[in-house]
């Protein structure tokens, strides 16, 4: 039985992306965590900050499931109703992955904890414009009790064991 968790990806907008350092492979591993959660039914949410002026999602993203996705002003999504009222169970554990890791990964983080979730940053996901910047948003994530995982940690806490019947599809995913 597969944990229960929900994906959050926070603003993987394309206009964004290329001002990201890293932002490939944060890319990467957030459209490798997407593939994997639709593989194994895992629930994602994306949210995409002011789409008019930064545009949607990137499309290495947004696959061939339709997820949902909840547009806001806020930097901290938890203060604009719909997200709030997207979110799953408090007995839900939210894996968080996006970008900008010290903005509004930061502060969406700091909301979830202040809500009462159990809090994951997905670090090898999760990207800034200057690297400094992101190291700062981990530090301030783990004095919130949002401590880091990295990608393929999230994907095998899915799988719980390699006798789960997706596991080989899974695994290709981080190969």
């Amino acid at each position: 039985m597969t944990p229960d968790t929900l994906l959050l990806v926070v603003d993987m907008q394309a206009k964004l992306l290329p001002h990201i350092d890293g932002g490939a492979a944060v890319l990467k591993n957030c459209a490798t965590l997407v593939k994997a959660a639709d593989l194994l039914d895992i629930p994602v949410l994306f949210t995409e900050q002011n789409p008019r002026g930064l545009g949607p999602t990137s499309e290495a993203l947004t696959g061939e499931r339709r997820h949902s996705v909840i547009e806001k002003d806020t930097f901290d999504a938890t203060l604009s109703a719909k997200f709030v009222a997207a979110l799953p169970s408090k007995k839900t554990t939210l894996l968080v992955a996006g970008c900008e890791a010290h903005v509004c990964v930061l502060l969406t983080v700091i909301g979830l904890r202040r809500l009462g979730y159990a809090v994951e940053l997905i670090a090898d996901a999760i990207g800034s414009r200057a690297p400094e910047n992101k190291a700062t948003a981990l530090a301030r994530a783990q004095c919130e009790h949002a401590f880091p995982v990295a990608t393929e940690t999230v994907i095998f806490r899915w799988l719980e064991s390699c006798r789960h019947p997706q596991f080989r599809s899974a695994l290709a995913l981080i190969k």
